[in-house]
């Protein structure tokens, strides 16, 4: 489910993978992978590099930046976690923003 603005939603989840894409500044939200979400966002024109994989855990309000779809080396990011603090910084706003 794509989110563009504030939602109140009924996070009762545990763990909800989320993508982000950091230039639109909304997201995918409760795919069965964080690709499935990727793939809905890039389906209503979302760049691929502007899209980032994160998980909530709605309980606890917490944020980590850990996904498949953040291997990218050829933007300096060969781990699964979110390695560039700015990049982080950006979707953990945005989902507070939207989510939280």
């Amino acid at each position: 489910m794509i989110i563009k603005e504030k939602t109140s939603l009924n996070l009762a989840d545990t763990f909800i993978k989320v993508v982000v894409d950091i230039e639109r500044e909304f997201i995918s939200i409760g795919c069965e992978l964080h690709v499935d979400c990727a793939e809905e966002l890039l389906t209503d024109g979302s760049l691929h590099a502007n899209l980032w994989g994160a998980n909530i855990y709605p309980q606890d309000k917490k944020i980590d930046f850990i996904s498949l779809i953040n291997i990218r080396p050829a933007d300096n990011n060969r781990s699964m976690e979110i390695k560039d603090e700015a990049i982080r910084k950006k979707v953990e706003d945005i989902i507070k923003d939207l989510v939280f």
